[in-house]
């Protein structure tokens, strides 16, 4: 896969560094030793904002075969995109090439009119400007990511990380992501939305104390049936509090939280076992097998079995 990441004058060297770092570490360990990283600009020289100049970058060209067009950040003024930026996003959507937009990179697709009618994310402090700007796209504001498959939009600033792990997950499969992530000394995917990082009151200190050993006996039980009462139980709560100091802590509601957890440990077995669909089924707590095929298939856009072919490890028994 060839990727071309897109910089200009006064763009963060975080903001530049998260694409090109994530992306390239996952060839240097042997996770995609056939990718391809490429910075371009429309100016061959950028200044980044902490004074660092990059020379001789290639120009608009060098995203013309890319399969994946990365905008990591935008102009602070959040002006238009210049034609030659324009004419990139155009040609990369014409052929069928996906395109990414992290924090601020959301503007200049969706000002090239890619974003109409889709829900998109920025960061959050930019949200309103992106929704005034471009009635016709959706601004969902509490989302780290949003994945359609031919664009992917993200967050601010960090969470630029979690879309390129789920870009990695997405294509090289999760134990892929999970070792990738454990390289960069990140999580693997974070729950819950940007909404956890916008200023609020905390929730109280022993909050997260009485949640963490209710959380960790969940997840030693996920093949069984683990109702919201039985855990608010379990951290002495009430089930009005707990789940109001769950969805504080970790950003997702319970319920939600448990079935992200049963979804990635049936990833995790159909990646790593040759166990019947029907038994990864009832191990990660699943009603029945119809459901655990409803469930995934609506998460993942695939049926485990069509996830199974594509990211099995070689396994012989």
């Amino acid at each position: 896969m060839k990727i071309a990441i897109h910089a200009f004058d006064d763009i963060s060297l975080f903001h530049l560094s998260v694409p090109t770092t994530v992306f390239g570490e996952a060839r240097r360990i042997g996770l995609a030793p056939s990718w391809e990283t490429t910075v371009w600009s429309a100016s061959p020289r950028v200044t980044t904002s902490e004074g660092v100049t990059l020379d001789d970058l290639p120009g608009p060209d060098a995203a013309l075969d890319a399969d994946l067009v990365v905008f990591p950040s935008w102009h602070a003024d959040l002006r238009p995109a210049d034609p030659e930026v324009v004419s990139v996003i155009a040609d990369a959507s014409r052929r069928g090439a996906r395109l990414a937009g992290f924090c601020l990179g959301a503007f200049p697709l969706a000002g090239a009119g890619l974003l109409d009618g889709r829900t998109v994310v920025t960061h959050w402090a930019a949200a309103p400007q992106l929704a005034a700007a471009n009635p016709a796209v959706l601004v969902h504001a509490d989302a780290i990511y949003v994945d359609h498959g031919d664009v992917l939009t993200s967050a601010g600033t960090a969470s630029a990380l979690d879309a390129c792990l789920h870009v990695v997950r997405r294509e090289l499969g999760s134990e892929a992501a999970t070792t990738l992530a454990r390289h960069l000394v990140v999580a693997p995917h974070r729950e819950g939305g940007q909404a956890q990082y916008i200023a609020r009151p905390m929730p109280e200190p022993d909050g997260v104390g009485q949640l963490g050993d209710t959380i960790e006996w969940a997840l030693a039980h996920l093949d069984e049936r683990i109702a919201v009462d039985t855990m608010a139980a379990r951290a002495r709560m009430s089930k009005r509090n707990f789940t109001r100091r769950f969805t504080e802590v970790t950003g997702s509601s319970p319920a939600r939280w448990l079935l992200s957890r049963r979804l990635d440990e049936a990833r995790r077995l159909l990646e790593r076992t040759t166990l019947s669909i029907d038994t990864i089924a009832s191990r990660c707590g699943f009603g029945s097998p119809v459901t655990f095929r409803q469930r995934f298939t609506g998460a993942y856009g695939t049926t485990p079995t069509s996830y199974r072919r594509r990211f099995a490890m070689n396994l012989t028994g």
